[in-house]
């Protein structure tokens, strides 16, 4: 009888461990819950097995539900080890976004579990180093660290890896390359970690230097870097590491979807056409999905290219529209000027079902600004707060002033100014400059520039605005004493401006200061040429931050 009795049990839960395996919803686990709990067979030592798996389920699964978790949790009478840390990883991933005002549950549930008497492994801290960078709690973060060190799990690799994510996500970069310098075992993760570091704080050089001492790199170290350089402003150099990429790297290494979006990016910055066309190829050629990401990319890529018939011709063969796609072809068509055939594509938005974000208005309003489309500007500001309760950002307005100025309609631009419920930044006062200057605006021209000089007196821009102003209205000697009082000051542009050309799929920069790419002499004899070509009267031109002297 107790035989039949004991294999009646394991089939139970045999069974039982199966249907929660397979388990899809938490309608199916709760039945699962109820059969199990109301079984007369369920010995204690099998329910907490149970219990524990179907907490599993609760607190980790995407169907799950972390309030079921935590009432399931607080009916276990002594939990174990492996349910504190199934509770604190549930907190830990879902933690309101990061918000502090919310309760810190994963710490508070290791205090409970160290005052139970229950001791941590391995498992436990690598969670709750994850929700100190996430919160980016950088002082709670070393005192997970001195527990660290107190129950000597700090050589454990998993545990230091997210301690370096947490100490560069604060921004301590110095913390957390000594902590990966006494890593007496490195995993890809750690150098993965320390290079993403790097990047996201803006250090280049030093991700590329760790991202060359790597012996073996993964997708995630080459997406990385690519994203880094690209976001950081090294567009060139991204395009050189993937060209690296695919000479260097096996076949278990090859671009992805992420990959090819960032290298889209970089074409489209650089305003490389046979790369992204070469891109877009080498998509068709490899079978990867050129999905609404790729897809939107290419939009992106193709029109800051110049190349608007290619945009619309990928954006056409979209499978699926979102809201980035649209605003990328709208963005595409207003940088252009085709400003009537931007609003009309925001018609087919709309009646697509698709809602436009505060992107897309940036996109609509740069479209009223290159088409000088006054009161299209001001319809659009008015449906984006009334129609779509989108709440105007300090861009929105720089817009705004932007197409009003343009239009020479400053009091209004004024009014505009003066009731923005938040500061107007120098965006929102360059563009009233900037109208100042297109219309010979002299007296609200000057009084803008000083105030922007006021805000920000290292900042060259407005100096030079404002002697462009001087010099269209003939007062050469205010353009003087400004050019004297920048110099006296050593008040000049901080990035030298650059120009790039693709030629023959190569792309060539060159600036002021020259290029390794570009011999300046060559430049130089060309452009006398040009000089001693042309024919004009003896005068003075300003130009920029440059007096220039011409003769005929």
């Amino acid at each position: 009888m107790s035989s039949i009795i004991e294999s009646h049990r394991l089939n139970l839960r045999n069974t039982i461990l199966r249907l929660l395996e397979e388990c899809k919803s938490m309608k199916e686990l709760k039945q699962i819950h109820t059969q199990f709990m109301k079984s007369p067979y369920m010995p204690q030592s099998d329910q907490l097995l149970l219990i524990s798996r179907l907490l599993y389920f609760c607190a980790i699964s995407s169907s799950g539900s972390l309030s079921y978790a935590t009432d399931i949790f607080r009916l276990i009478k002594n939990p174990n080890l492996y349910v504190y840390n199934v509770m604190i990883r549930a907190y830990a991933s879902r933690n309101c976004g990061g918000d502090k005002n919310h309760s810190f549950k994963s710490l508070l549930l290791y205090k409970e579990m160290l005052y139970e008497g229950i001791m941590p492994n391995c498992l436990t801290f690598p969670f709750l180093v994850k929700e100190c960078a996430t919160r980016i709690d950088g002082g709670t973060g070393r005192s997970v660290h001195g527990q660290v060190i107190k129950y000597g799990f700090y050589d454990d690799v998993f545990v230091q890896n997210s301690l370096i994510h947490l100490y560069s996500a604060c921004g301590f970069l110095s913390v957390a390359r000594k902590s990966f310098d006494e890593m007496l075992k490195r995993d890809v993760v750690s150098w993965n970690s320390m290079i993403v570091g790097y990047l996201r704080s803006g250090g280049l050089d030093e991700a590329l230097d760790l991202f060359r001492m790597m012996r073996s790199k993964n997708i995630v170290t080459w997406n990385s870097i690519i994203t880094g350089f690209v976001q950081g402003g090294r567009p060139k150099e991204a395009l050189e590491l993937f060209r690296e990429m695919q000479i260097v790297s096996s076949d278990m290494v090859r671009p992805d979807k992420f990959t090819i979006a960032s290298v889209l990016a970089a074409c489209a910055h650089l305003g490389a056409i046979d790369h992204g066309k070469w891109v877009h190829g080498y998509l068709n050629r490899n079978g990867l999905e050129c999905d609404v990401v790729i897809g939107t990319a290419l939009v992106d890529m193709y029109g800051k290219c110049g190349s608007v018939e290619r945009a619309y011709k990928v954006f056409e063969g979209m499978s699926r529209m979102d809201t980035p796609a649209y605003t990328a072809m709208i963005a595409v068509l207003a940088l252009h000027g085709f400003s009537k055939d931007a609003f009309d594509l925001f018609g087919e938005m709309e009646m697509s079902g698709v809602k436009p974000n505060h992107v897309t208005f940036v996109g609509l309003l740069s479209a009223c600004s290159h088409g000088g489309l006054v009161e299209k500007g001001r319809w659009c500001f008015d449906v984006m707060k009334d129609v779509y309760s989108i709440e105007p950002q300090v861009h929105h307005y720089a817009c705004l002033v932007d197409i009003l100025s343009r239009a020479g309609l400053f009091d209004e631009a004024e009014r505009v100014i003066g009731d923005m419920p938040v500061k107007p930044d120098v965006f929102v006062w360059g563009a009233l400059l900037g109208g100042c200057q297109m219309h010979g605006k002299v007296e609200l021209g000057e009084r803008v520039a000083k105030y922007l000089i006021d805000l920000e007196p290292l900042n060259h821009a407005s100096y030079v605005n404002l002697c462009d102003i001087y010099a269209k209205s003939g007062r050469f000697e205010d353009v003087k004493n400004i050019r004297k009082f920048m110099k006296e000051r050593g008040i000049k542009k901080e990035v030298v401006g650059c120009s790039m050309i693709e030629i023959d799929g190569v792309v060539h920069e060159f600036s002021v200061r020259g290029s390794p790419d570009v011999v300046i002499e060559r430049v130089l004899r060309v452009l006398n040429v040009l000089n001693n070509d042309m024919k004009i009267e003896k005068g003075v031109y300003y130009e920029g931050n440059y007096e220039i002297s011409v003769w005929s």
